[in-house]
């Protein structure tokens, strides 16, 4: 997504709204074309979250807390953003430079750390009926 729709923005608050704002509109034409569509971002603001949400009828949006410490984010990085963003090189990235404000009532809260991912998977697909 960053690399096409949303090249254009950045890591200020302002581009990290527009960014979600996006997201979620292209999640919902998916879903009214009858695709089940799973975005995976980091969404540091609720009011942004919210927003999203409020696209979609009850039912349709699954909000998944992926409760990660900041330290395994860093660790697991496969694009080495957060070296970037330690190095200066991307100013307010989430978690070192800019807030995250973590979900008051996700729907779903799953954590990661010591878990084998299928095992991941199985409970959020469980969560959402689609087993």
């Amino acid at each position: 997504i960053r690399l096409g729709l949303n090249k254009d923005l950045g890591f200020t608050d302002v581009d990290r709204v527009e960014n979600i704002r996006r997201v979620g509109e292209v999640a919902k034409l998916m879903t009214d074309a009858g695709l089940i569509v799973i975005c995976a971002f980091i969404s540091p603001f609720r009011a942004e979250r919210q927003m999203v949400r409020r696209l979609f009828a009850p039912g349709e949006f699954v909000e998944i807390f992926v409760d990660t410490p900041l330290e395994e984010c860093v660790r697991r990085d496969p694009k080495g953003l957060y070296g970037k963003a330690a190095a200066g090189l991307i100013p307010n990235f989430t978690g070192l430079g800019s807030p995250y404000e973590r979900p008051q009532a996700p729907d779903l809260t799953v954590t990661t750390v010591g878990r084998p991912l299928d095992g991941v998977v199985t409970e959020i697909l469980t969560a959402c009926s689609y087993t």
